[in-house]
């Protein structure tokens, strides 16, 4: 390729085509390139989405976007080593409009990649970017094999591990910063998931499990229902999980078999495997001169205990990328003192002002006793609680007992929650 494009986008997901679909429909002309053979074939994600960013950009995209199902009720499961206690949370309010949806990368990230080409831009699947062009210390373009393809601005959008931004000299994740997320896909009859998580047609449930399903190392589970099948996954810690030399596959073969998510899944086939890995912090700068950062290529994943959000942020922040873009454009400045409109974009939406109000969650959320000593407090309350052997005693009392000789380092622990989650 010769051609000259005014913006470069490096990757076809969420934070890709959110920046792509809106510099089109601003009349720029756009390049988007995937490495995979079609946006979405390399994606993975938990499989659960919040609709808030995306339904800024296309209004009711439900209405056509290829979301699986609406989260309506939220579960979350403490396992202990010989119980589980679970809350289930079902709200009207969440129905509509929708909070959140279900999706499937595959299918979702094709379609939101083919709304960016209708609204004008150019998509190349199946390239692997290898380089940038550099001119006077600004990035000028990329290199793909043997050709070298220029534009006003690059950006890389190109997934948590993101080699355009190591190329552009950004500072490396360390280890400690990432979360390894392990997700199968498990086969079910529509029916046979309403029945067991208690649904309408066409409605969803998240659950979250903390606990034992993690072998004490911190991180959680999670099951997500789609319209015919689950996803069924483990996010843990990188670090902890080479220092406690587990491997990462038996984790989740043992929350499979845990009998309150054995019941769930029972009967199921498994359809695919995935691993992905997951920041747990934002990159240093979002910006040099000539290209941007956006999604997870920026760390742009705010973990918050209870919610996990990665495309909205990406989407917000492709949405804020090509703004900052456009003002460019407008001053035929590419520089990175006129691109660090993106940041303050950023700021001033959600995305940069959650990741500053989460900042210690995922310090406090490496804490091993939310995973160990918690869960199977919970678990003990309720069963002297609901246990009739003899004389009861009052709740208060119970709880007074079954916390005895840890209740300061809890209420140190609560202290530390609440400042940080």
């Amino acid at each position: 390729m010769s051609e000259k494009f005014d913006v470069i986008i490096v990757g076809a997901g969420p934070a890709g085509s959110a920046a792509a679909y809106s510099l089109a429909k601003m009349g720029f002309n756009v390049l988007i390139i995937e490495r995979g053979k079609y946006p979405g074939a390399k994606n993975v994600m938990g499989g659960r989405m919040y609709a808030y960013a995306l339904n800024r950009l296309i209004p009711e995209f439900w209405k056509e976007a290829p979301v699986e199902r609406k989260v309506t009720r939220e579960k979350l499961t403490f396992q202990g080593e010989k119980a589980s206690f679970t809350l289930d949370f079902m709200d009207e309010e969440l129905r509509e409009p929708p909070n959140s949806f279900t999706v499937q990368r595959a299918k979702f990230d094709q379609w939101f990649a083919n709304k960016a080409v209708e609204a004008g831009a150019t998509l190349v699947p199946g390239i692997r970017v290898d380089d940038l062009i550099w001119e006077n210390k600004k990035v000028v373009g990329i290199v793909a094999g043997t050709d070298k393809i220029e534009a006003n601005v690059v950006i890389a959008a190109d997934g948590a591990v993101s080699l355009i931004a190591e190329k552009a000299g950004l500072k490396k994740f360390d280890v400690k910063q990432f979360a390894l997320g392990m997700k199968e896909i498990i086969e079910l009859p529509e029916k046979t998931i309403e029945e067991r998580f208690n649904l309408a047609s066409g409605e969803g449930a998240a659950q979250l499990f903390v606990g034992q399903c993690t072998k004490e190392i911190p991180g959680g589970g999670f099951i997500y229902t789609n319209k015919s099948s689950l996803s069924v996954g483990i996010v843990i810690y990188i670090d902890r999980l080479i220092k406690k030399k587990i491997e990462s596959h038996n984790i989740i073969l043992e929350f499979n078999t845990n009998p309150e998510v054995a019941r769930l899944i029972e009967g199921g086939k498994i359809l695919e495997y995935s691993a992905h890995v997951i920041p747990e912090t934002s990159r240093s700068g979002l910006f040099i001169d000539g290209l941007l950062v956006a999604g997870d290529a920026g760390g742009l994943v705010v973990n918050s205990g209870l919610t996990l959000r990665g495309m909205d942020m990406a989407i917000a922040s492709g949405v804020a990328a090509a703004e900052a873009v456009k003002k460019a454009a407008e001053k035929n400045d590419f520089s990175k003192e006129i691109l660090s409109y993106y940041e303050e974009l950023l700021k001033r939406d959600f995305v940069l002002r959650d990741k500053e109000t989460f900042k210690k969650a995922p310090e406090f959320l490496q804490n091993e006793k939310l995973y160990t000593l918690y869960p199977d407090f919970v678990c003990r309350l309720f069963h002297r609680l609901t246990l009739v052997n003899g004389p009861k005693k009052r709740v208060f009392d119970e709880i007074l007992e079954e916390s005895e000789g840890k209740r300061i380092q809890m209420f140190l622990d609560m202290l530390r929650g609440m400042r940080a989650l």
